[in-house]
């Protein structure tokens, strides 16, 4: 099997949920890190913009099939389709529809809710030109509001997953974003199960082999 290619940089979560997709699979696959800006080297620049139009990370090339996918969403559910033939990280077609449902209706949560909040708190925390207190307490607000929703999912499993089936791709949708807490300077104290899981998550050894190739 030829190796798959991973674009990435060196932070941000979303490469990160591809990659411990790859290392659960046993897929052989590359890093292969870019800058931000529009250099040569850079996301926004000529050569990885061929890649990804929207010149962001991440990007999959897949040599056996020819594939190209970006948007973290989209990545993770052609590996799966192609690759996770057991089914051991998505529902299966037999599975009943509220299985596909449940699965669905986190991951679009996740996309649409949690990871956009925790990117902007640390927008207006760490890289907004001006201080914006009124915008920083808003989606700070906004994502305690989303790890209260979380903590209150991770009740049916005592934070061993977020879905009621066990581990699965929803779990490695949601663990890059969550333990953005540390940079995003938000207190989790209030929230035990999102402690629990992702302390579980953490002790998971395709997790800590991917955290272990990318620059801290």
């Amino acid at each position: 099997m030829k190796t798959l290619i991973l674009h990435a940089h060196s932070s941000g979560p979303n490469p990160k949920k591809a990659a411990i997709v790859m290392e659960f699979l046993k897929l052989p696959y590359e890093i292969k890190l870019w800058e931000f800006g529009d250099a040569e080297n850079g996301v926004k620049g000529p050569i990885f913009t061929k890649i990804n139009e929207n010149g962001r990370v991440p990007a999959l090339e897949d040599p056996n099939t020819g594939v190209v996918a970006w948007e973290s969403g989209a990545v993770i559910s052609y590996l799966l389709r192609k690759y996770d033939t057991e089914h051991a990280l998505y529902p299966s077609p037999s599975d009943p529809d509220q299985v596909m449902v449940d699965y669905e209706k986190w991951i679009y949560f996740l996309v649409s809710t949690l990871g956009p909040m925790m990117g902007q708190v640390n927008w207006y925390r760490h890289y907004n030109p001006s201080k914006n207190e009124d915008a920083l307490a808003r989606y700070e607000e906004q994502a305690h509001r989303c790890f209260m929703v979380l903590e209150g999912q991770l009740k049916k499993t005592d934070g061993k997953s977020i879905l009621e089936g066990g581990y699965s791709a929803v779990d490695i949708h949601f663990y890059p974003w969550v333990e953005e807490y540390k940079y995003a300077q938000l207190n989790i104290d209030g929230y035990p199960l999102v402690q629990k899981w992702l302390d579980n998550i953490e002790a998971r050894e395709e997790v800590k082999t991917v955290l272990g190739k990318f620059p801290h």
